[in-house]
């Protein structure tokens, strides 16, 4: 059995973009069991591959672990991405808290109406430079440091890069007016695991498009359109 962690999602990026994002970041690579049918995933189901009936699932180190925050948190924490003391781990935590909630507004985004997604769009813009990005370039104006958290690489750094590439591909220039951020996008981007996945090729998902929402649907058997906030 191959050592590498095994990902057990949909050929998108959802729930579990982020896994990929802190996996690559670390330098692991990972295998991949893609969702096509609702066999599949009735599958995982009986076999007990699913403690709580929900994807992402993760095989690592010996476990079946679901949960996203739970996978990602001991991902960083292998990886030496979580900080070198229990104050910079309450650091990143936070941070990653307020990444996880601008993130989960363009989550939905494929999933919403034709009529609901230019009024989402407009939301995820807002939100993030009326509340979300002014956060973090106030951390880093006052810190004067490279990172989020101890100056050093860590988990906060790759979800913070990650929703801004989100963002900017509702809004190519939202990080105007954001000099720290777009200072902190390009060094974060130049780290060598960072470049390697946004190269083309990776593992890295593109943009969700209407073939993964129709795949998504069908395996979970979901029968309608979720809501713009």
């Amino acid at each position: 059995m191959s050592g590498k962690p095994k990902l057990y999602y949909f050929d998108g990026r959802g729930k579990m973009e982020s896994i990929r994002w802190l996996l690559a970041a670390a330098g692991v690579e990972f295998e991949e069991e893609f969702l096509e049918t609702r066999e599949q995933y009735e599958k995982l189901l009986q076999d007990g591959s699913l403690l709580f009936q929900q994807v992402p699932m993760v095989e690592i180190d010996g476990m079946k672990m679901v949960q996203t925050r739970a996978i990602l948190s001991y991902i960083a924490a292998k990886y030496n991405l979580y900080g070198k003391d229990l104050k910079e781990r309450a650091l990143i935590d936070m941070y990653v808290g307020g990444t996880d909630d601008l993130m989960g507004f363009i989550l939905i985004f494929p999933f919403l109406s034709s009529e609901d997604k230019e009024k989402q769009r407009a939301f995820i813009v807002e939100k993030a430079t009326s509340r979300y990005f002014p956060a973090y370039e106030k951390v880093l104006k006052d810190h004067g440091q490279d990172f989020l958290v101890g100056n050093n690489f860590s988990w906060a750094d790759v979800h913070l890069l990650e929703a801004i590439l989100m963002v900017e591909e509702k809004k190519s220039d939202v990080l105007t007016g954001f000099p720290r951020l777009q200072a902190f996008k390009a060094r974060i981007s130049s780290i060598p695991t960072i470049k390697k996945f946004l190269q083309p090729g990776s593992q890295r998902k593109p943009v969700p498009d209407d073939k993964y929402v129709e795949t998504v649907r069908r395996v979970l058997r979901m029968l309608y359109d979720m809501k713009a906030n």
